[in-house]
Order: C-alpha cells, then structure tokens, then sequence
C-alpha cells in the first residue's frame, strides 16, 4: 500500500517538474524572440559590418607580420644558397624579417606614424 502510494506521489512531482520546465522554456523562447526583434530594430546591419570591419582589419595586421616574416625568411635561405653561409643567413634575414613585420604592424595600427619624405618635412 505505501509503495503505491510513493509511486502516486513522485508521479504528481513529475508532472509538476514538466509543467514547471515547460514554462520556464516558453519564457526563454519569448525571451530571445524579443531579443531578436531589438536587435533587428536597432540597427543590427550596424553591428554585422562593425564585426567584418574588424575582421578585415585583423586579417591584415596579421598577414603584414606574416608576409614580413615569410620574406625574410626567404630572403635569408637565398643567402645561404649563394653565399653558402647556411644557417646564418637565415636565422638574420628571419630576425630582420620579424622586426619588419612588427614595424608594419604597428604603422598599419596606427601606433607609429607613417614615414615621411623629406619634402614633406619641409613644408
């Protein structure tokens, strides 16, 4: 008879558990329909092109401090090719190639100004 019972019992605190984990989705369902709504009525474009500008921008620095690294790199195993230095011409011409490619970085960042040429110095 008890066992009956316990079985009635968490039956009951079943049901109420689904119905209380069915109302807290409808509420997140709810939640986010509105959250989208504001963000499409705010300007949401705004943001999609704030983030690929960032990207962008990111992809760059990243390909200036490569494409440093990369030449130098290049440049220094041709060095050792025809000077037969090997590995110094490297290990330099990489090292010279990675401060390139930071300086690049930084002056694409704008942290450091743009080189200028004499005549503008000038003026």
């Amino acid at each position: 008879m008890s066992d009956g019972a316990r079985e009635n019992g968490d039956r009951g605190n079943l049901k109420t558990d689904e119905a209380a984990l069915s109302a807290r989705l409808q509420r997140l369902g709810e939640g986010l329909a509105r959250q989208r709504a504001d963000e499409t009525s705010n300007g949401s474009g705004r943001g999609r092109a704030t983030t690929a500008s960032g990207y962008a921008k990111g992809f760059r620095l990243s390909s200036e401090l490569v494409a440093g690294v990369a030449v130098g790199a290049g440049l220094g195993w041709l060095a050792d090719r025809w000077l037969g230095i090997a590995p110094w011409g490297l290990i330099i011409f990489l090292l010279l190639g990675f401060a390139a490619g930071v300086l690049n970085v930084m002056r694409s960042a704008g942290v450091v100004p743009e080189r200028q040429s004499p005549e503008s110095r000038k003026r």
